[in-house]
């Protein structure tokens, strides 16, 4: 027995199979108004014309007057890091030990920084460059969507997420470094935008799936890291994308508390290796 059709929501007595692309309500020929993608209801576009002009984001922040810039400041500040390294003697050197994460110098020594600024090490040309050529593709585009305050929110969950995972489950006496927690958490939060924006995950879906199988494949590679900064990175977005408008204040706090989770995780690590 075929359904009937709904009616639109502005006139009760027209059916309609179409709906707004932005808030999903049925809407009929009179109201459907073209958009990028589908069409919108008159109320979604007012809204998108008060938010253009008053230079807000969907999510709540800001819009960046060039959303390359934070992620600019990233790299150059990981590139600094790498230098100091490099003239100090890479691997060798003193500052290494003080930067990367070695969960026994978190239990033992107290080096709790060590859980960010392992986030900013590397030694290997090509890590770096790596690292830094996927923070410039992918982070204005989520910095553009979420603002800048958001986006580097959700790069620090991540970089905690990776760090915490290390902690967990890597080798107590293992030094890791890296801002590749940090990338799968960009790359985690172009796939949650994606799905909440109904695009086409495939595309990232394979880079993510492709990355964690060679997380597994490669020597020396932290899947600890990797994982832990995935799953950052999809928390961190979640909390600022899926929480409707009226309650778009508790953004901050539930990044908080990821965040907080992530640290308890991390100190319950420590209480083990000290027992």
């Amino acid at each position: 027995m075929e359904m009937a059709a709904p009616t639109c929501y502005r006139h009760p007595n027209e059916p309609t199979r179409i709906v707004c692309q932005r808030c999903g309500r049925p809407i009929c020929p009179e109201c459907m108004v073209p958009g990028s993608v589908g069409f919108q209801c008159p109320e979604c576009v007012q809204q998108g014309v008060r938010q253009t002009r008053q230079h807000s984001l969907p999510y709540g922040g800001g819009r960046s007057a060039n959303p390359k810039t934070t992620s600019i400041a990233l790299a150059g500040v990981n590139v600094a890091i790498w230098l100091l390294l490099l003239l100090t003697g890479g691997y060798g050197g003193v500052p290494m030990a003080y930067l990367s994460l070695a969960p026994v110098d978190v239990a033992f020594g107290g080096a709790w920084w060590q859980l960010i600024t392992s986030g900013f090490s590397h030694v290997a040309l090509w890590h770096i460059g790596f690292n830094m050529l996927v923070l410039y593709l992918l982070g204005p585009n989520v910095e553009q969507i979420v603002g800048r305050w958001r986006f580097l929110a959700i790069y620090f969950v991540a970089l905690l997420g990776g760090s915490t995972f290390v902690m967990l489950f890597s080798h107590p006496a293992g030094a890791t470094l890296g801002a590749s927690g940090a990338i799968y958490g960009l790359l985690g939060a172009v796939l949650m935008l994606a799905l909440k924006h109904k695009g086409d995950v495939r595309g990232i879906l394979t880079w993510i799936g492709l990355n964690v199988l060679l997380s597994f494949m490669w020597a020396n590679v932290s899947w600890q890291g990797h994982l832990g900064g995935l799953l950052g990175g999809v928390l961190a977005t979640a909390a600022v994308i899926y929480l409707p408008k009226q309650y778009r204040r508790f953004q901050w706090p539930l990044l908080g508390l990821i965040a907080l989770a992530f640290l308890a995780l991390c100190g319950f690590r420590v209480l083990q290796l000290t027992a």
